[in-house]
């Protein structure tokens, strides 16, 4: 029996989309399903001025192919040498829509992050003020706390004092892949949102590491315990609209994936939606699709939602592709792990 199911039309709320070669290859791939998206400034050398930002715009839209219908959302990448003013005219005019956060040496083309936390304190104190959302990768880099532990420890010593300290900043965490991270948010009266990526929902550090290195799967934030996923299906399918879909779609090449120093990234763009569908569908939340792929987000961020609609149906197996042919190299789709029978109308 075919199922259909119909959406405004969603939106990615955290998204790579690299440069050159590879934004033309993988920008397709997003505005086929999605409207909006937060675009990440973690390019080489990092967007960090409202110059930057507009430059990478305006690369952005002339790589968008004809007839399709896209609004990236910009963000400046914050340094300990931010100016607030350069900040702040770029978000009153519309240009910037956040600005993230990254502990330096967090994740992939993070060296330029911060360090000193008290030395942006006066930008955080100026985005509260204008209401800047701030993006955070939230995970300590200490070399002695566990991988598997930074996210807790993040929140603990970085992420809420700075919510203390600042009590009007809007912030997003993203990518969030603990219990810890579900009930920090949850705790939150307001000013507080997270996104959830498609791959957390799917995978655990068992689908990673047992039966040889899976390197498609090697992500940062890295997939935790089986307790974690499940905390963050039920978040996700809950209906709480703290939480909503940030892809953290991050295209890699083959030999980049694959090497000895492998990159840390998974390829979701492209087949999203329909695993969102069969997760949805998994836990018999299938009315609750719509809150977290294209409601929730844009109410967290003080934007409308989509006026356009897509509709998903049930039907034989989809057959994505297995990989995205880039100027740089060939990337791989992530792959669930099991068939997808949801396909997507746009």
């Amino acid at each position: 029996m075919t199922q259909s199911l119909t959406l405004s039309r969603p939106d990615d709320w955290h998204l790579h989309l690299r440069d050159g070669a590879m934004l033309r290859a993988v920008l397709p791939e997003t505005a086929r399903h999605f409207a909006r998206a937060i675009i990440m400034p973690n390019l080489v050398p990092p967007v960090v001025t409202g110059a930057d930002a507009a430059a990478y715009r305006d690369r952005i839209m002339a790589a968008l192919p004809e007839g399709m219908d896209f609004t990236p959302l910009m963000t400046l990448y914050l340094t300990e040498d931010t100016d607030p003013d350069d900040l702040a005219a770029a978000h009153a005019s519309g240009l910037i829509t956040a600005v993230k956060l990254y502990p330096a040496g967090a994740t992939t083309n993070s060296a330029s992050g911060v360090r000193d936390f008290d030395k942006v304190r006066p930008v955080l104190e100026r985005m509260a003020e204008i209401g800047c959302p701030l993006c955070v990768h939230g995970e300590v880099t200490d070399s002695e706390i566990d991988i598997f532990d930074r996210e807790a420890v993040f929140i603990d010593r970085v992420l809420d004092p700075i919510r203390r300290a600042t009590p009007g900043l809007r912030v997003t965490m993203e990518h969030i892949t603990t219990r810890d991270g579900v009930e920090y948010v949850q705790s939150a009266e307001q000013g507080l949102g997270a996104t959830i990526t498609t791959h957390h929902l799917v995978i655990n550090r068992n689908h990673i590491l047992v039966g040889g290195i899976k390197p498609h799967y090697y992500c940062l934030p890295v997939a935790k315990r089986e307790e974690h996923r499940l905390a963050l299906r039920a978040a996700a399918t809950g209906g709480d609209r703290r939480f909503f879909v940030g892809t953290d779609s991050a295209p890699h090449t083959d030999p980049n994936k694959e090497s000895a120093c492998g990159c840390a990234g998974c390829f979701t763009a492209t087949n999203t939606l329909s695993i969102l569908a069969h997760v949805f569908e998994e836990e018999g939340a299938l009315d609750r699709l719509e809150g977290f792929a294209s409601l929730h987000g844009p109410a967290h961020y003080g934007l409308p939602a989509n006026d356009g609609t897509l509709t998903l149906t049930k039907g034989d197996a989809v057959a994505y592709p297995q990989k995205i042919d880039t100027g740089e190299g060939p990337v791989t789709v992530f792959d669930p792990g099991y068939p997808l029978h949801w396909s997507v109308q746009a």
